[in-house]
Parts: structure tokens; C-alpha cells; sequence
């Protein structure tokens, strides 16, 4: 039957229309990620109703291009822009557009797109061989968990972020999570802190958020005199990229499996995974005054990690009809659509489905590394253009961007006032990706600390009676704690004690 299922779905795959939707769906995928504002999510939703005269296969086979290619695309703008395609791809701007300012940009985009191809076959290999022990795992995971996770992805954010002052970091991610509990709460739809503005009533969208945050100072900056004249290009070789990601061969390792667990728990997704596996590297990095200046090692894993979150996302789809990332969610609904049940049932009813899944990724993967380091050798070129001519079209595609996602006049006007913040916060040095890290938790973070005090009427003490719930608290509290000197003396005076007993 293995070889059956198998040959199934490399028929459809090698046939005229199967390379045909690869490509294409890649290609798209690609393009959404790259253009601010056109999402994974956005992508994924707007291509299921063209998918819907499609048979089964040829359907799921564009769905998941368009997932792959749009995630690896965002890694373009935010080197090249400094302005993330994706939210995934935030922490690859903090390393690959300094590299972009020397003229790496290339280099930069050919590291960071191979790292997002060895994130998605790792996660694919996982998908493969653990997809019920992790599932198990996930399930763990209850409010208390939940809450915690998101509060510990945004005190590493401003750890890794501050340049040196996490306060500043973790006042900006945890501004963020306050503008995330704008509008109606998603348990008892009482509207919250919207002045009485209806439009305020749905909540703050995210994309006018990273969009104004990101874009709008660097459309600012622009007009800097000092920033006219053109980046330089420099030519590189594929052996030195082949050497960096070889120098980092455990990095992606590590990365590609700390992606994958943050993708396989249900509503975190692909930025968390980004995030977490930029720290995890940054705190055993040895060239810890690289980082933030332009740093490979950073755009490994942060590329790998996000990357490796689309298989971990799709482990509880499989097993559990869980979506475990917001493009996961629209690709579940599309499964349903198409006649395919994922659940605990789905080896029973559709046993092919999940060779189908796998094979279409891994093509997926080599499409997208083949064309996106071709598409990069055109993009690259965006750094010859005058700062002065190249943002304000950068800037009119910000507003189309923002203004797709519900088509509200609203959502320009808000992208504007977070652009306005965000000038701001760069003035006095306040990082944003922390901020934009903090909408993105922040709904999961108000609903799982709700949830979880009313189950046990109130009380705190369950957040101390769960062992995954405590280690997180530990986590927490040396991130915290390990930036304050006093902490940090004390710890090293009883350690020398134990020594010399």
C-alpha cells in the first residue's frame, strides 16, 4: 500500500498539470510573501475558491506552494527593504538588511532561502516520523501553558531586540499585547477600549500594524540626505553560501526542530518559531557583537525556524483537525471543501491524504529554492534604485496592502498613526518587532489567562501546579532577572562559594 499511495502521488506531481500548479502556485506564493501586507494567510484564503473546480490532488498540490512560497518569499523584502513580506520573517530583517546596506544582499537571500528550504524538509521528516508523539505533546498544552508561551516569545523578543536595554524591548512587546485586547474579547464580545469608535469594534488588524511600524520610517528615512546615494552589489559565489550554511549545519538542526514544536502547538505559528530559534542561537552565538549588525548565523535559524513551523503546523491538522498558525486554519477549511477529513480518523478514511501532503511539500521546497534565488538575482537590484524614487512606490504599495486585507479606508488611517509611532519609537530607540510580536500573541495571550483564572475561580495557583507551566515561569524569570546585575552578581557569589567548599 506504502507504494501505492507513493506512486499516486508522484503521478500527480510529475503530470503536464501538476508542474504546471507547482510552479505557478510557488511562484505566487513567492510574490504574496514579498509584497507587504499580501500574507501567507491572505494568499492561501484568496486561491481556495479558485482551487474549487480543481480535483482533490491538484488542489492541495497549489495550496501548499502558495503556504511554502509565501513564507520563504517575506525573507526578500525585510533584506532587501528592511520591511518583513510576512510577520514570520521580522526577525530576518533585525540581521539581513544590515547585510543588504554592504552590499550582501544577495548572499543574504541566497542563505536565508536555502535555511527556509532545510526548515520545511525538516519538518516534513518530522510530520513523517512523530506526528502522533507530537500531537500528544501539543495537547498538554492548556491555558496556563498557552499564556505563558506567549509571554515568554515576548520578553525574548525584547531581550534579542534592545540593543542592550531589554526595558525598552519589553516595554514594546508588552504595549503590543495591550493594543491586541482592542475590541470586542473573543470570550465574552464586550467591546474594550474603543472610545466609541465602531470601526475600533472588530479589533486593530495586524498588517496595518507591522506595516506602519516597519514601513513607514523607512519611507521616512528616505529623504535622509545621507541615504541617497545607491547600495553597492556585491557579487557572491554559491560556495560561500554553501560554507556559511555548512559552518551552520547544527544551527539549522536545532532551529528546524524548535520551529517545528512551535508550529505543531495549536495558535502559535510561524513567528513564534522564528523568534525562539533566533534566541536559541543568539545565546550560544561566540560572536554575540555581530548580531543585529548583520549576522548569517541570525538569518539561519530565524529563516529555518519559521520555515520548520509550516510542518509543525500542519502535525495537528493531520492528526487532531486542529490548525495549529492562522494559514493552517484557511488550508484545514480547504481540506473539508475538496472532501478530505483530517482527524484521528484519517488513516482509516483517506490513508493516501497524508502522502499526498508530504510529497507536495518536498516538491514544493525544491521549486521554491530554485525560483526564489532566481527572482532574487532581479530583486537585488531594487538596492541600485534612489531611496528617494524607490519609497514612495514602496509607501503606495504599503497602502494597497493595508487596505486588501478588509478593504477599510480604516485600516490606511490606522497604518499611518502606527507608521507615526513607529518614526517615534526609532527615534528614542525603541524596537518595534517586539511590539508587532505582541499584537500577534496578544489575543492568545488575554484569552488563555481568562480562561484559565475563571476555570479555577480566580486562583493563580495553577500556573504554580503544572510542570510545563513552571518551567516556563522559570524561563521566564532568568530571562528577566538575567539582565539585572545585582542578580547576575549574587548568582556568581554563590557559585564561587560552592566551588571553594
Amino acid at each position: 500500500m506504502f507504494v501505492s499511495y507513493l506512486t499516486q502521488s508522484l503521478a500527480v506531481v510529475f503530470s503536464p498539470l501538476g508542474i504546471g500548479c507547482l510552479f505557478l502556485s510557488v511562484l505566487v506564493g513567492l510574490i504574496f510573501g514579498m509584497l507587504p501586507g499580501l500574507t501567507a494567510t491572505m494568499g492561501v484564503a484568496l486561491l481556495t475558491g479558485l482551487t474549487y473546480s480543481f480535483e482533490g490532488p491538484y488542489a492541495i498540490l497549489v495550496l501548499l506552494g502558495i503556504y511554502i512560497g509565501a513564507i520563504s518569499g517575506g525573507n526578500q523584502s525585510a533584506i532587501l527593504l528592511n520591511i518583513p513580506g510576512t510577520p514570520a520573517s521580522a526577525s530576518t530583517a533585525l540581521e539581513g538588511h544590515p547585510l543588504a546596506l554592504k552590499g550582501e544582499g544577495g548572499l543574504a537571500i541566497f542563505v536565508a532561502t536555502s535555511s527556509s528550504f532545510y526548515g520545511t524538509l525538516i519538518s516534513i521528516c518530522c510530520v513523517v516520523l512523530f506526528t502522533p508523539l507530537l500531537t500528544s505533546l501539543a495537547l498538554k498544552f492548556n491555558s496556563q501553558e498557552m499564556f505563558l508561551l506567549a509571554v515568554f516569545g515576548v520578553v525574548i523578543c525584547g531581550n534579542l531586540t534592545s540593543g542592550g536595554d531589554p526595558i525598552k524591548g519589553w516595554i514594546s512587546g508588552f504595549f503590543g499585547l495591550l493594543i491586541a485586547l482592542v475590541g470586542r474579547d473573543t470570550m465574552d464580545s464586550f467591546a474594550r477600549f474603543t472610545f466609541g469608535q465602531i470601526n475600533l469594534t472588530s479589533g486593530i488588524s495586524l498588517l496595518p500594524v507591522m506595516i506602519g511600524l516597519f514601513g513607514f520610517p523607512e519611507v521616512i528615512n528616505a529623504f535622509n540626505s545621507a541615504k541617497h546615494k545607491p547600495k553597492p552589489i556585491t557579487k557572491y559565489k554559491i560556495k560561500d553560501g554553501n560554507n556559511i550554511l555548512k559552518r551552520n549545519w547544527f544551527n539549522i538542526l536545532r532551529s528546524g526542530i524548535l520551529g517545528m514544536s512551535m508550529g505543531a502547538i495549536p495558535g502559535v505559528g510561524e513567528d513564534t518559531g522564528g523568534w525562539v530559534s533566533y534566541w536559541a542561537e543568539k545565546k550560544k552565538s561566540k560572536t554575540p557583537e555581530l548580531w543585529g549588525k548583520g549576522c548569517y548565523d541570525g538569518i539561519c535559524s530565524s529563516e529555518c525556524g519559521n520555515n520548520a513551523a509550516i510542518g509543525g503546523a500542519i502535525i495537528p491538522v493531520l492528526s487532531l483537525a486542529v490548525p495549529g498558525s492562522a494559514p493552517a486554519a484557511v488550508l484545514l477549511a480547504a481540506f473539508w471543501m475538496h472532501g478530505y477529513r483530517p482527524g484521528p480518523l484519517l488513516m482509516t478514511e483517506t490513508p493516501e491524504f497524508l502522502y499526498y501532503v508530504v510529497v507536495f511539500m518536498i516538491f514544493a521546497s525544491f521549486v521554491m529554492l530554485l525560483l526564489a534565488n532566481i527572482i532574487s538575482k532581479y530583486t537585488v537590484k531594487i538596492l541600485q534604485v534612489d531611496d528617494r524614487i524607490l519609497m514612495p512606490i514602496v509607501f503606495i504599495l504599503c497602502v494597497i496592502g493595508a487596505f486588501v486585507v478588509n478593504n477599510r479606508l480604516f485600516d490606511i488611517k490606522m497604518m499611518i498613526v502606527f507608521g507615526v509611532i513607529g518614526v517615534g519609537m526609532a527615534y528614542i530607540r525603541i524596537p518595534s518587532a517586539p511590539m508587532l510580536l505582541g499584537v500577534i500573541l496578544g489575543n492568545m495571550a488575554d484569552e488563555n489567562l481568562r480562561r484559565s483564572l475563571i476555570l479555577h475561580d480566580g486562583s493563580w495557583g495553577s500556573f504554580f501546579t503544572r510542570p510545563i507551566s513552571i518551567i516556563f515561569i522559570i524561563f521566564i524569570l532568568v530571562l528577566i532577572l538575567g539582565q539585572n546585575k545585582t542578580f547576575i552578581r549574587i548568582l556568581n557569589s554563590i557559585f564561587k562559594k560552592k566551588k571553594s567548599a
